[in-house]
């Protein structure tokens, strides 16, 4: 009896995965993933709000549920092997979060379900080559980052007791003289706004700033977008190399097959010659 229970709760767990991994149901947690990230928004809006507001809450419910069951009917169905799958882990949390209670400080939170969104990402194959790419130049963004980092230091400080005393608004700290040369970085307003007035009182500040936008702006960041694209030209080229050993392989097994096929063949021929040339045996007695 035991051991049939056991059986049939195996069952049970097979049936289970086999529905959550169906692509018709995939597809329609999908939709309602979309559907939720549209309401959402939707709720952002005053004046939808004020209308339909109780219509929103009622669908944010029912889609919470949607989620909750989706979730319990994995984990029957994967046991303790749901937490080796990232995006099983992304969607308990998100799902948590919505199911705080609607208070101030914890709204902001439920309103990460729009997250949920970004598994689309996990299903389309030219954006999970995007995000295999990112991920991929992670470990190159990473010395990158650490690289701008020295940089910005050491101008910051360099800032700070240059301009400080005359600007404390821009380079009073070394936090203020961070942010300013961070915007100067962006190049947003960086010539009217903040080095032309410097200039004002320091003429030589163009010898500090200029070298500073040409390695920041110009040479850095260009190192963020040769990497994505090598990156990415290497996920391609793998994704190529892949297909084709696949292909590679695929010829030849049908090769093989055509080959055995041709050695049935020929065994038949010799078969049927060697019949003929018994018949011929007899005829000639």
């Amino acid at each position: 009896m035991l051991d049939t229970g056991i059986e049939k709760s195996e069952t049970l767990r097979d049936t289970v995965r086999a529905f959550v991994e169906r692509k018709a149901v995939t597809n329609t947690i999908l939709g309602v993933i979309i559907f939720n990230a549209i309401t959402l928004g939707l709720s952002t809006s005053a004046s939808i709000q004020a209308s339909v507001g109780h219509l929103l809450t009622t669908f944010d419910s029912i889609v919470l549920g949607v989620f909750v069951a989706e979730l319990l009917l994995k984990f029957y169905a994967y046991r303790l092997s749901f937490f080796r799958n990232a995006w099983n882990i992304f969607d308990l949390v998100v799902v948590t979060l919505g199911l705080l209670p609607n208070r101030d400080g914890l709204s902001a939170l439920r309103g990460l379900r729009v997250i949920r969104a970004m598994r689309l990402l996990s299903v389309i194959p030219q954006m999970r080559a995007v995000v295999q790419a990112l991920l991929d130049a992670l470990p190159g963004m990473g010395a990158v980052i650490i690289m701008i980092s020295i940089v910005f230091y050491v101008f910051a400080v360099m800032a700070t007791l240059m301009y400080g005393p005359d600007f404390p608004e821009w380079f009073g700290t070394l936090g203020r003289s961070l942010y300013s040369l961070f915007q100067i970085m962006t190049l947003e307003s960086w010539s009217m706004g903040i080095v032309r007035p410097v200039m004002e009182t320091h003429p030589t500040a163009w010898l500090f700033f200029v070298p500073f936008i040409v390695i920041t702006a110009f040479s850095v960041l260009n190192l963020f977008i040769g990497l994505l694209v090598n990156t990415m030209q290497s996920a391609v080229e793998d994704e190529s190399v892949e297909e084709f050993s696949h292909l590679r392989e695929l010829v030849r097994s049908e090769t093989d097959i055509v080959d055995d096929r041709v050695k049935e063949l020929l065994v038949e021929v010799k078969a049927l010659r060697r019949e003929v040339a018994e018949l011929k045996g007899q005829g000639d007695d």
